[in-house]
Order: C-alpha cells, then sequence, then structure tokens
C-alpha cells in the first residue's frame, strides 16, 4: 500500500526544477529566478493552454486555482478530483508541460 502525504484537500503539487538544457541560452533559465509562484502559475497554464486538441487538459487547467510556492521549486495548485487527475494522466503521458524555465520533476498529492 502507498502511502502519501496530503498537504491540502483536493491538491497536486508539482515539484520543478531548473531547465539545465536552456542555462547557457540567453538567461532564460535565470529569467524565473526570484519570480513569484503566482507568475510561474500563470507561466504553467498558459504553456498547457496550447494543448487545444486536448479537451479535458485544457478544461482542468482552466478549473484549477494557485494554492501555493514553496522554497522556489514545489507549486501547489488546487482545484476538483477530477481535474487534478486530467493533470496527473497529462504528466504521466509526458503531454503535461512545465512552466517555462522548469522542468516537472514529479508530481504528488
Amino acid at each position: 500500500m502507498e502511502k502519501f502525504l496530503q498537504i491540502a484537500p483536493h491538491s497536486l503539487a508539482l515539484v520543478l526544477g531548473r531547465d539545465e538544457r536552456r542555462r547557457g541560452k540567453e538567461g532564460e533559465s535565470s529569467e524565473h529566478h526570484g519570480s513569484s509562484g503566482y507568475e510561474v502559475f500563470a507561466n504553467f497554464k498558459a504553456v498547457n493552454m496550447l494543448h487545444f486538441w486536448n479537451k479535458a487538459l485544457t478544461h482542468a487547467l482552466s478549473e484549477v486555482f494557485f494554492l501555493g510556492w514553496i522554497h522556489d521549486r514545489v507549486l501547489l495548485v488546487q482545484g476538483e478530483e477530477a481535474q487534478l487527475e486530467v493533470l496527473r494522466s497529462g504528466w504521466v503521458r509526458r503531454t503535461l508541460k512545465p512552466p517555462q524555465g522548469f522542468d516537472i520533476k514529479c508530481i504528488g498529492g
């Protein structure tokens, strides 16, 4: 049996890391250094809303909310379980994209 640590009800934690592949390109990876969590969340939503062919993903993204930003690397989002499951599924299928300048290391919650 797997154990999960629930941070907040109906929440999902995206553990992010800096995109090291872009570090040398015009400071792209440093452009989000010091960004607010809400800015990172807004970029995450904008990047993934481009999946116009995946109606479930775009709908889920339109319904989730920014919950928090921990240690400049963990983005917390909140929404209904069905919406969070769509995000989890997108991660498993590798269709969920990270915010610009980041990689998604793992998802929990």
